[in-house]
C-alpha cells in the first residue's frame, strides 16, 4: 500500500533528514541512494511494519507491505507528518534571516525541519543516551536498546521497533545496565514507569500552544535531562529560544566571532541573540564552513 502525503512548501525530504544525526539512530534508516527513509513502526493496536517514505511532488510518498485500514493508515500519516513536520510554516524565519550570508542557504535548500520521532518518549529516551557519550556510544546503546526490548518485524524478526514504555517500565536497571546504558539506566527505567502510570504525560508537550517556559519547565523536571538536553527537545518541539550549548557550540562561537579565544555560554548566547524566538534554529543551520 502506497499513499501521498503533502508538505508546506518549500520541502525537501533530505534537508529534514541529513542534518539530524536521528536517521542514523535504530529503528530508522537513509538510503541516500533512493533518497529514501525507513522506519521499522509499532503502531498502537500492536501491529508493527516498515515505513518507506520517498520524496513524492510536494510532499512525500509512504509505502508498506500489505493493506492498512482507514484507521491504521490515519495512525500512520500521523507519525510521518509529525516525524517529517510536513506542515510547519517557517515563513516568518526565512524572512527574517533572508539577508544574513550564515543563513543563506536555508530557504534555498528547504531547511529548517528536523527529523523527529513519532513519540516524544522516544526522543527523550534518545537525548538522555548522548549525554557525556561519543556519538558511537550512542549508536551501540540505542542499537541495544530497540533489539533487546523493541517488537520485531513479522518479515524480518532482526529488525525491531522502538521499545514501548510500557516495555521498559516492565524490565529492571540490571537489564538496561547490561544493555550498556551505564548511569543512564535508572533515568531511562524512572521516564518509562512514570509514562506507563499516567505520572508524566509527555506526549501533551508536543502541543505548540504551550508557552515554551512550560514546557522546557517539564523537561528539565525529567531526571537525566539537563540544559543541553532540554533545549534540544524544545528544537524538536518547536520552541527555538533555546540554543543548545555544549562544548562544539563554544568551539565553533569561538572560531566564527572571537578568534579562537575561549567563550563561554554567554558568548554562544550573545551570538544568536538577534534572531529572537528562532535563535535555536539559526544556531542549528548557521553555515559554518562559510
Amino acid at each position: 500500500m502506497k499513499a501521498h502525503l503533502p508538505a508546506r512548501l518549500p520541502f525537501s525530504l533530505p534537508s529534514v533528514v541529513r542534518p539530524h544525526g536521528w536517521w542514523q539512530l535504530s529503528p530508522f534508516s537513509w538510503n541516500a541512494a533512493d533518497g529514501e527513509l525507513t522506519r521499522v513502526e509499532r503502531l498502537s493496536a500492536g501491529r508493527v511494519l516498515e515505513l518507506r517514505v520517498g520524496q513524492s511532488g510536494v510532499g512525500v510518498g509512504v509505502e508498506v507491505d500489505g493493506q492498512l485500514a482507514d484507521a491504521e493508515w490515519g495512525e500512520v500519516a500521523d507519525k510521518v507528518t509529525w516525524m517529517l513536520q510536513l506542515d510547519l510554516d517557517l515563513s516568518a524565519f526565512y524572512a527574517l534571516v533572508g539577508d544574513e550570508t550564515g543563513l543563506a542557504h536555508v530557504e534555498r535548500g528547504a531547511h529548517g525541519r528536523i527529523l523527529r520521532s513519532p513519540t516524544l518518549f522516544e526522543d527523550v529516551v534518545k537525548t538522555i543516551l548522548t549525554t557525556n557519550v561519543a556519538w558511537s556510544g550512542t549508536l551501540r546503546m540505542v542499537d541495544a536498546l530497540v533489539s533487546g526490548f523493541g517488537d520485531p518485524l513479522p518479515l524480518d524478526p532482526m529488525r525491531h521497533a522502538f521499545p514501548t514504555p510500557t516495555r521498559l517500565a516492565a524490565t529492571d536497571e540490571a537489564a538496561l545496565r547490561s544493555a550498556g546504558l551505564g548511569y543512564r539506566a535508572p533515568y531511562v527505567l524512572e521516564l518509562a514507569r512514570t509514562v506507563t502510570e499516567g505520572e508524566l504525560g509527555l506526549e501533551g508537550l508536543k502541543d505548540a500552544a504551550l508557552p515554551t517556559a512550560q514546557v522546557r519547565a517539564r523537561l528539565l523536571a525529567i531526571k537525566g535531562v539537563g540544559d543541553y538536553a532540554a533545549a534540544s527537545l524544545l528544537m524538536l518541539l518547536g520552541h527555538y529560544s533555546f540554543v543548545p550549548i555544549d562544548s562544539w557550540a563554544r568551539t565553533m562561537v569561538s572560531r566564527e566571532w572571537y578568534d579562537g579565544e575561549p567563550v563561554g555560554r554567554a558568548e554562544v548566547e550573545a551570538a544568536f541573540e538577534r534572531w529572537g524566538r528562532w535563535k535555536g534554529l539559526a544556531y542549528w543551520l548557521w553555515d559554518w564552513a562559510g
